[in-house]
């Protein structure tokens, strides 16, 4: 898996290698791209040996990790969590493991905040959906389009040409999550309209069938566009049903709210990719596996 800070994305990996395949020397390719001739190299080699399929992200898990924590260990470590209900500081001198290890045993087995634990029985009350389609989640958001030569954020608020208001509008997505799988589609779209939405919807779905996931609850903000009857019609036509979480409480709905897809999109939109932007027709931006489920709270609207 790539790193935040990552030079090369998959697309920068293929174009290293395209441009040592047109006779760029693997130093030039590298500088170009800024980084250095081992790393230019290395990726070489990964697709001299695996093709295409080399150049994809991969996992940062060791293959061998022999200082973990014995299993039986880490049983001792949540029964004392479990009998006791003590923070890790607590648990160190009981368990004789440092509170770091033991805060990181606790957020594993998601036992690491109290609030998310029956009080009886101290069983996580979590919930996460049973299975692909289960439940999705839906969000819109707007990006700030950049200006010609670039925003405050490179150039310093003084500096840049259109101090102030620069009147460049925005680009607004639909973010659509699948609870269990945790597939994303971002679809741009032209406005905040419950038609655009609809359309949106309609797209995603499309792209879920492919990936043999059949949608069975949508559940939104309660936004206007997600109010009006034609995203209503919509979600009605894929045979689902439609829920709308507690007002002021987007925690409901985080996997889009606060999730990945959004900040693959924020990285998508300082690499510069949304520069000039224009979105006449709606089509599907993004698709992507985002980050290992993580079990959601449950709470109205969801059940």
């Amino acid at each position: 898996m790539a790193h935040p800070n990552a030079r090369l994305s998959v697309f920068g990996r293929q174009l290293l290698v395209s441009r040592v395949a047109q006779s760029w020397s693997a130093a030039e390719a590298a500088r170009q791209l800024g980084v250095s001739r081992a790393t230019a190299y290395k990726w070489l080699r990964r697709y001299r040996a695996e093709g295409q399929a080399g150049l994809l992200d991969r996992r940062s898990r060791p293959h061998h990790s022999p200082r973990r924590l014995a299993d039986d260990q880490v049983a001792a470590i949540l029964r004392v969590r479990t009998r006791r209900r003590y923070g890790p500081h607590r648990l160190a001198p009981l368990t004789g493991h440092p509170a770091s290890t033991i805060y990181a045993v606790l957020r594993r087995a998601g036992l690491h905040r109290l609030r998310d634990a029956d009080r009886l029985t101290a069983a996580p009350v979590r919930y996460t959906a049973c299975h692909p389609g289960a439940l999705l989640h839906v969000d819109h958001k707007k990006l700030g389009r950049v200006p010609p030569g670039g925003g405050h954020r490179v150039l310093g608020r003084a500096a840049a040409p259109h101090h102030g208001h620069s009147n460049a509008g925005y680009e607004h997505l639909e973010v659509f999550v699948d609870d269990a799988s945790r597939l994303a589609v971002v679809v741009p779209v032209a406005d905040e309209r419950g038609a655009s939405a609809a359309r949106a919807l309609e797209i995603a779905a499309a792209e879920f069938t492919t990936a043999g996931i059949r949608i069975e609850r949508v559940l939104t903000d309660n936004g206007a566009s997600y109010r009006s009857h034609q995203f209503g019609a919509a979600v009605a036509a894929l045979g689902a049903r439609h829920k709308r979480t507690r007002p002021f409480r987007p925690q409901t709905n985080g996997a889009s709210e606060f999730g990945r897809p959004f900040a693959v999109v924020r990285r998508f939109d300082a690499a510069g990719g949304w520069l000039g932007l224009t979105v006449p027709h709606p089509v599907v931006l993004a698709r992507f596996a985002s980050a290992p489920a993580r079990p959601q709270r449950s709470g109205p609207g969801v059940a």
